[in-house]
C-alpha cells in the first residue's frame, strides 16, 4: 500500500482528476460561455500595417510598430499639429492603437476607425446571406460601435476584429496624478465590454464604479481609470482558459502600455480573475511607476509566491467566501494550472477584505470592501485600507504610502 500511494501513477492520476474539476467548474459557473465565430470579414491588421510601413510624413518614413513606446512618443512630438492629424486619419487602426501616441491623437483615429468599422457592420446588417446568428451579432455589433462613439467617451485603443480588443478612459489621463488599471478576465471582447444587466462585471461598469469611489475617497487628487479589454481573452470552455497562452501575451500589451502612460502618474493594476494571470506574468517587466498590484478572485498569478513575481509594487490578494474561485485546484502541472493561490498565507501577497463583492463577479458593486479597497489603492490612501484580518498587517511596511 506505501509503495502504491508514493507512485509516479497515483500522483499523475491525482492531477488528472484535479484538472477535470478545473474544466467542471468552468462550465457549470459562468466563468466560461461558449463563443460562436462570427460570419463576415473585419479590418485587417496586415492591410493596415501594410499601408501604414509604406506611409510617409513629407519625406520621413514612419516608425516601425514595434519601437519602443519612447521611440514613437519622440516621433509624434516631431511632427506638427497638422501632420500629425493627417496620420491619424489616414491610418486610424495603426495609429489607435499605438503605445506611444499622444493620447488626444489616439481618441481621434479611434473615433474614425469606429466610424468605419459601424459602417460596415450596418451593411452586414441588411445581408440576406447572414445566419440568425450572423445577423444577431451584427446587430449587437452596431449598438456597441455606436455607443462607444457617444460623446464624451475616451477611446484609447479599439480593433474591431476577430472578437474586438477595446479599452476605454475615464478621467483626464494626461493630467492624472493617480492611473488605476482595470484588467478583466475570461470572456472579456467587445460584446461583453459594457453591461446593462450585472452592469459591474464588465469593465466599463468596473472602471466607472472605481473611478466613482476614487473621487469620492480622495476628491483632491487627480485620478484616471482605464478599462482594458485590449488582450484576447480565453473564450469558451477550453484549454486557454487553464493555461498562460494569452495571459502572456496580454501580458506584454499590459507593459507596453503602462509603459506609454502619459506624465509621471503613479499607476496601480486591478486585476479579477484571468486578469490576474496576465498582471502577474507582466509583473517582473511593469515599470517604477507601477506601485500596486491587486488581484481578486485570482486562479494563480502563475508564481508560487509574491516575490517570485519579481516586482517592487506591492501586491495585494482578495477573494470573496462565497466566490467559486476558491474551489478550483491551484496546481501548476505542465502548464495546466495557474499556481499558487494568492490569498494563501504563504503566497504573501497583502491580504484585503472583499466583505459584500458576494461571488466571483461582485468585487466592483459599490458599497462593497473590495471597492473600497480598491479605490483607497488607487489614491494612496493605504492607512484606510480594511485588511482581511482584524490585526492590520496588510497595511505595515508600506513604502510610499503618502499620497500625491
Amino acid at each position: 500500500m506505501t509503495s502504491l500511494i508514493a507512485s509516479p501513477t497515483l500522483t499523475v492520476w491525482r492531477t488528472m482528476l484535479a484538472l477535470s474539476v478545473v474544466f467542471v467548474l468552468l462550465a457549470t459557473t459562468g466563468w466560461t460561455t461558449e463563443q460562436r465565430p462570427r460570419d463576415g470579414v473585419r479590418d485587417s491588421w496586415d492591410t493596415a500595417m501594410a499601408s501604414w510601413r509604406t506611409g510617409r510624413i513629407g519625406a520621413r518614413t514612419l516608425p516601425d510598430p514595434a519601437s519602443p513606446p519612447t521611440a514613437v512618443a519622440a516621433f509624434f512630438a516631431s511632427l506638427k499639429p497638422g501632420q500629425r492629424a493627417r496620420l491619424a486619419d489616414e491610418h486610424p487602426l495603426v495609429v489607435g492603437n499605438l503605445d506611444g501616441v499622444p493620447v488626444a491623437l489616439r481618441y481621434r483615429a479611434n473615433q474614425r476607425t469606429l466610424n468605419r468599422a459601424l459602417a460596415a457592420e450596418r451593411v452586414r446588417v441588411e445581408d440576406r446571406r447572414l445566419s440568425a446568428d450572423g445577423h444577431h451579432e451584427a446587430v449587437r455589433r452596431v449598438h456597441r460601435f455606436s455607443s462607444l462613439m457617444s460623446d464624451g467617451r475616451q477611446i484609447l485603443a479599439f480593433d474591431p476584429s476577430g472578437n474586438g480588443r477595446v479599452a476605454e478612459v475615464f478621467g483626464d489621463l494626461e493630467k492624472a496624478q493617480r492611473v488605476s488599471v482595470v484588467v478583466p478576465g475570461v470572456d472579456t471582447h467587445l460584446l461583453t465590454f459594457q453591461k446593462t444587466a450585472r452592469r459591474y462585471t464588465a469593465p466599463v461598469g468596473m472602471a466607472e464604479s472605481l473611478y466613482a469611489a476614487q473621487r469620492e475617497a480622495a476628491p483632491d487628487i487627480r485620478t484616471a481609470v482605464i478599462a482594458w479589454a485590449d488582450y484576447t481573452a480565453p473564450t469558451g470552455v477550453g484549454m486557454d482558459a487553464a493555461t498562460g497562452r494569452l495571459a502572456a501575451d496580454g501580458a506584454v500589451r499590459l507593459v507596453s502600455l503602462t509603459g506609454a502612460l502619459p506624465g509621471t502618474s503613479r499607476v496601480s493594476l486591478f486585476c479579477h480573475s484571468y486578469g490576474s494571470v496576465v498582471c502577474g506574468l507582466a509583473a517582473h517587466r511593469l515599470p517604477e511607476r507601477v506601485t500596486d498590484i491587486a488581484v481578486a478572485g485570482s486562479p494563480g498569478m502563475r508564481a508560487e509566491n509574491a516575490a517570485a513575481l519579481g516586482t517592487r509594487a506591492q501586491v495585494w490578494a482578495m477573494r470573496d467566501a462565497d466566490d467559486w474561485i476558491a474551489d478550483v485546484p491551484y496546481l501548476d502541472v505542465g502548464g495546466l494550472g495557474h499556481g499558487a493561490d494568492p490569498v494563501a498565507p504563504e503566497f504573501g501577497a497583502r491580504l484585503l477584505s472583499a466583505d459584500g463583492a458576494a461571488g466571483h463577479g461582485g468585487y466592483f458593486v459599490p458599497g462593497t470592501d473590495s471597492l473600497r479597497n480598491f479605490a483607497d489603492i488607487g489614491v494612496g490612501a493605504y492607512d484606510s485600507v480594511r485588511c482581511a484580518d482584524a490585526d492590520g498587517i496588510c497595511r505595515s511596511g508600506i513604502y510610499g504610502a503618502a499620497s500625491l
